[in-house]
């Protein structure tokens, strides 16, 4: 099961805090043609929304569980029953996303236009559903086929306490599917003991490298938060050693950092294995000559891979080499270059180029921006921001831009070193006005806020897309903003050329146009001192 915290912290069901008992858990299905749980989570975790709030959604595309309210809070997921009681005293609610191609008709049915993608999409959510409650049964010592402990939205109206919705039986039955409510009890009941309630690595396997590292980055931070270890050393590790988490012992054991069942002769507190899960597999060793010697040892096994995270952390933390700590002043240190130092100088790897690797891999994915905010930073409030449209310094060469305003977006580009005019706001991150994405804008480190686009300062930022005329023959074409940024390797030549979107950037006083040939990619950049605006 992949279990993402994402809670709906501006929902006035959250900011009411009152909490329950739980006594059961209540499974629903969204009742429309939306299987993106994000979207829900955008529109849900609003002040104005105040008509309903869930516990978790269960994303119809990856199966991803996104938990929205603290467990023991007190939902607003099945409104109030014919006896005037209501399970949100009691229960847990849990809402599956449905297919993108059902239409509803009226009620309860619906047409399908794709019933291969539909079933897809709800044995996804069906099978994600029963992990969850199998968790959610173990945590709270519930039977799963007690009466009236796991019950559908349906079942809560017929027993006066929920109301009245045909969800989620309705969907499995209009797609011709056999799943029911006694068939998903069982399901649970077989599960329970067997589930995890973390992250298991084999949801990485059909990832890109870098929605990997969109899911991990946040993980590594919430550690360094708790043990002062870099998040970016930490992501870094992680990458190098297993390969973003498809590795043969990650896919199989959930370790993540090659741990092996015996590190440094020694024990340490705060560990995370149980002390007995083995993974059993032969792994290269490099000898100070550079030769490798193969080997076949235990590794230990992990529940999730936050399991995996913590006693890497740990290990870090209070592994000996006799009487003195092997990474001694690890905790709190914030150059990444001289933690990975630190690392290999206390026997972690036995590879050569162990700390140039972990280096690369920081600088490669920007990995710093999941360090932690530390006491030196200034984090500015969303209230202080001025109306939209307004321009923004980026003070940073490579900050992210996303495709969503949150650190889960997949990573698009990096701005540059330049000003940029904002279009909209969204939990402290600005879409910027040429559409490429969304840049994070509290954090003073990396960029300045500036003022409301109107009137003459409107008139002196030059309205994007233009033409520009080049009249020499070699304009070189850069990757980025800035003579800093290395070149393409060709030129424009003479000629009419459009620009979309302008930034300030070194080596040139009127800044840096980005040609529409390279809109996609964001690597072709021209300096505007050479073109003339036509």
């Amino acid at each position: 099961m992949n279990l993402v915290e994402s809670i709906l912290t501006k929902n006035p069901c959250y900011t009411a805090g009152k909490t329950i008992t739980v006594k059961g858990l209540m499974l629903h299905s969204v009742g429309c043609a939306q299987p993106s749980a994000s979207v829900f989570i955008k529109n849900w975790n609003k002040e104005s929304h105040s008509s309903a709030c869930v516990h978790a959604f269960i994303d119809g595309n990856d199966g991803t569980v996104y938990q929205t309210l603290p467990w023991n809070h007190r939902g607003w997921h099945c409104g109030k029953g014919t006896s005037g009681s209501s399970a949100n005293d009691t229960h847990i609610g849990v809402e599956m996303c449905e297919p993108g191609c059902i239409t509803y008709s009226s009620g309860a049915n619906f047409t399908c236009s794709d019933t291969e993608t539909a079933k897809a999409v709800a044995k996804r959510t069906y099978e994600a559903a029963v992990e969850l409650f199998a968790y959610l049964c173990t945590k709270y010592s519930l039977d799963p086929t007690a009466d009236g402990v796991i019950i559908s939205h349906a079942e809560g109206y017929s027993r006066g306490v929920a109301s009245n919705h045909a969800d989620p039986a309705h969907l499995w039955k209009g797609l011709g599917l056999s799943y029911t409510m006694d068939t998903f009890r069982a399901a649970v009941k077989a599960a329970m003991g067997t589930v995890s309630s973390g992250t298991q690595a084999t949801a990485f396997k059909n990832l890109s490298d870098a929605d990997v590292i969109a899911k991990v980055g946040p993980l590594a931070t919430a550690d360094m938060k708790s043990t002062g270890i870099l998040a970016s050393i930490t992501l870094a590790q992680f990458i190098l050693e297993s390969g973003y988490g498809k590795s043969e012992l990650a896919q199989n054991a959930n370790n993540c950092f090659g741990m092996k069942k015996s590190l440094s002769g020694n024990t340490w507190s705060g560990s995370a294995w149980d002390g007995y899960s083995i993974y059993t597999k032969e792994t290269k060793e490099q000898n100070s000559d550079g030769s490798y010697t193969t080997i076949t040892a235990d590794f230990r096994k992990y529940s999730c891979v936050e399991d995996s995270i913590t006693d890497h952390s740990a290990y870090l933390l209070g592994a000996k080499n006799g009487k003195k700590l092997r990474y001694d002043g690890i905790a709190g240190m914030t150059n990444y270059k001289e933690v990975a130092q630190l690392i290999k100088d206390g026997g972690y790897a036995t590879s050569l180029t162990y700390v140039d690797n972990l280096c690369s891999i920081v600088e490669k994915w920007n990995l710093t921006q999941y360090d932690a905010v530390t006491s030196t930073d200034i984090i500015i409030e969303e209230s202080s921001l001025p109306a939209v449209p307004f321009l923004v310094k980026v003070i940073i060469s490579d900050l992210n831009y996303r495709s969503e305003p949150s650190m889960s977006g997949t990573v698009k580009g990096q701005t540059g070193i330049g000003t940029f005019t904002i279009t909209e706001v969204s939990n402290g991150w600005g879409k910027l006005k040429s559409g490429a994405g969304w840049i994070y804008l509290l954090n003073t480190s990396y960029c300045t806020i500036g003022s409301t686009v109107s009137g003459s300062t409107a008139s002196s930022t030059s309205e994007v897309p233009y033409m520009v005329k080049v009249t020499i023959t070699d304009l070189n074409i850069r990757t980025g903003p800035g003579t800093n940024y290395s070149k393409t390797g060709k030129q424009t030549g003479k000629g009419t050329f459009t620009i979309v979107e302008e930034s300030a950037g070194e080596g040139s006083t009127k800044g840096w146009g980005l040609l529409k040939a390279y809109q996609s990619t964001r690597k072709g950049w021209i300096s505007l001192d050479y073109a003339t605006k036509v």
